[in-house]
């Protein structure tokens, strides 16, 4: 039975989730590093939220880990690249709490522009300085979004509903989508210097660190204000401050900050500026919503092999999951068959998809022809890393669905291109889940993935046959069974002969000396 550890503060709904679906459960809230990295191994999923730390030291412990599920958006608190290099998907929930993170930056923005915090500290310490909190009205201003996603989106509708004027850069929003949203696509340039307000909700990259720096706050209009929901680090804390100081912004408003907790913080008691303790997602809605889906993502992976919301796999539905679990067998003894019979560079990969196979989603299917094909080379990789391991390593690979007729229900055609030529071999599904090879190199070949075989290239001559079985007899090696295929009389020739002892190097170079043997190779299909 899967064992899943929920290592944060999270809806104890998610428990009976698991528990109905066959899946042990451990809470253990707030459990240290130290503790983590000490029991990690004994579970195959882990569900946290924003306080647990994956790091490496943890991930490198995980023997048996196999997902772990973020109860939120922000995956910062997990290694991804450790993750993805042990083969651990990494999901989230970006939709659960999108409204309650997109109604706090509207909050914010309310209360930053009619000051209301400042109000309410004066009004309570018993000063009546109506004068002093003279605000400005958000009706015809215009709202810059950094990041018009999930969160975004909803911020936008929101602001169109108080007749703001809505601008947005983000690389990847069409102009489409754009014009569904009522939003105005602009560049990075125009939005800081046209904004009256400024609201970022991109996720924290290499390229959106500090994208609100120095350079970009001058360029901002003077009397602006910066709202800053999404992630900490998007903005250069010093040069807000700076700014808030010299009044170039009229306002600022974070709710997270580059060191969390923010204890001490450069920009506490600047002047016009909110703070509130990454609150964006913490509603009883969103608490509920985000455990609530987690746990069913999880369990769903752990019993279906559905994927959903991951940032390191493509996903998979609940009923494709099913479908594509023996295309996925298929591919992989398909790649595994060209890994171990190629020793020159490889220079590009292809799939080939035919019948019902070109119907289905290909990216697993190839994650996992790439793992075979790497497997003899690279220790560790996995359909989670091998795409990333395969561009590493600058080798290109791509997908070719056909719609023309085949002779089979299904097909599946693995290529590579390498120094010397091209090496491909086909297979498809016999009763719609049992692998089979049906041609290697264009030659028609009718044949299961035995555990160990003996693949050999030859001519088509009187007399191989019964030199190979001479020989292998000798040497007390029995075959098990034994698939001859040839492109035509007396010309080339392939074999493929199951055997049930190991061939031995030596043993190995003796068959390779037969007369009519081109090349002999020893396969083993797990």
């Amino acid at each position: 039975m899967p064992k899943v550890l929920i290592s944060d503060k999270i809806s104890k709904s998610a428990i009976e989730i698991f528990k109905n679906n066959n899946i042990d459960v451990d809470y253990k809230p707030g459990i240290s590093e130290e503790e983590l990295i000490k029991i990690i191994n004994d579970y195959d999923a882990l569900a946290i939220r924003s306080a647990t730390k994956v790091t490496e030291s943890v991930i490198m412990k995980a023997t048996k880990l196999k997902v772990i599920g973020r109860a939120g958006i922000g995956t910062d608190n997990i290694d991804k690249r450790a993750a993805t290099k042990k083969g651990i998907i990494v999901m989230n929930t970006p939709f659960g709490n999108a409204v309650t993170t997109a109604e706090h930056a509207i909050a914010m923005m309310m209360s930053l522009v009619r000051m209301i915090p400042l109000a309410n500290q004066s009004t309570q310490l018993g000063k009546w300085e109506k004068s002093a909190f003279n605000g400005v009205e958000v009706t015809n201003k215009i709202l810059g979004l950094i990041g018009c996603g999930n969160i975004g989106s909803i911020v936008a509708s929101r602001a169109i509903g108080l007749k703001m004027k809505v601008i947005a850069f983000d690389p990847f929003l069409k102009e489409e989508k754009a014009k569904e949203l009522g939003v105005k696509k602009v560049d990075l340039d125009h939005l800081l210097k046209t904004s009256d307000i400024i609201s970022l909700h991109t996720p924290l990259t290499e390229d959106t660190k500090n994208i609100i720096s120095a350079d970009a706050i001058n360029k901002m209009k003077k009397g602006s204000r910066l709202i800053n929901c999404a992630r900490g680090g998007l903005v250069d804390e010093h040069a807000c401050k700076a700014a808030l100081l010299n009044n170039h912004l009229a306002g600022a408003a974070f709710d997270v900050f580059v060191e969390e907790p923010a204890i001490n913080n450069v920009l506490f008691q600047a002047p016009n500026f909110i703070a509130t303790p990454h609150l964006g997602a913490s509603t009883k809605e969103a608490q509920e919503n985000v455990a609530l889906q987690i746990a069913e993502q999880i369990s769903n992976y752990l019993n279906d092999g559905a994927v959903a919301n991951a940032l390191n796999y493509p996903s998979l539905t609940s009923e494709e999951a099913p479908l594509l679990k023996p295309y996925i067998k298929l591919s992989y003894l398909l790649g595994t068959f060209l890994g171990q019979v190629t020793s020159e560079n490889i220079k590009n990969i292809r799939l080939e998809m035919e019948g019902k196979a070109a119907t289905l989603k290909d990216e697993p299917i190839i994650a996992n022809l790439l793992t075979g094909i790497l497997e003899p080379n690279f220790n560790n990789i996995n359909s989670v890393n091998s795409r990333e391991i395969a561009t590493s390593k600058g080798l290109d690979f791509s997908t070719i669905k056909h719609k023309r007729r085949c002779d089979y229900e299904t097909l599946l055609t693995a290529s590579i291109k390498h120094e010397k030529g091209i090496r491909k071999i086909t297979g498809t599904l016999i009763g719609g889940y049992m692998p089979r090879i049906v041609s290697i190199q264009g030659i028609p070949i009718e044949s299961n993935f035995p555990s160990t075989a003996l693949y050999l290239r030859n001519y088509d001559k009187p007399g191989f046959i019964g030199d190979l079985g001479q020989l292998l007899g000798e040497k007390k090696i029995n075959i098990a069974s034994f698939h001859l295929g040839r492109r035509e009389k007396s010309g080339e020739a392939i074999a493929l002969v199951e055997i049930d002892e190991i061939i031995k190097e030596n043993i190995l170079d003796e068959i390779k000396k037969l007369p009519q043997v081109v090349r002999a190779n020893i396969i083993y299909f797990t």
